[in-house]
């Protein structure tokens, strides 16, 4: 297990070495820069999608209500179709 830990410790020393060494080499800092970047639109993405799912409740909210108020209007023309018409008296 030793070795693992080992192998894993220098993985992640020739990464730090590495991302060190970045800005020295041509286009490195417009890399780093454009990652730097990424990482601030991310946050950025990441609040408004928080906010959506305000949003999506108040939806839900209003499409149940709207059932609620579809419901007896849509009730009250199938109970009015059933009936049958009343007939008028013959006048002679």
């Amino acid at each position: 297990m030793a070795k693992n830990t080992d192998i894993l410790s220098r993985f992640a020393d020739l990464g730090e070495e590495a991302l060190h060494k970045l800005p020295g080499v041509p286009g490195g800092a417009k890399l780093m820069e454009m990652v730097n970047q990424s990482k601030t639109r991310l946050d950025d993405v990441q609040k408004r999608l928080r906010g959506l799912d305000v949003l999506e409740t108040r939806v839900n909210d209003l499409e149940r209500r709207l059932a609620k108020l579809e419901k007896p209007a849509a009730a009250k023309k199938s109970a009015a179709a059933k009936k049958p018409a009343a007939k008028k008296p013959a006048s002679s």
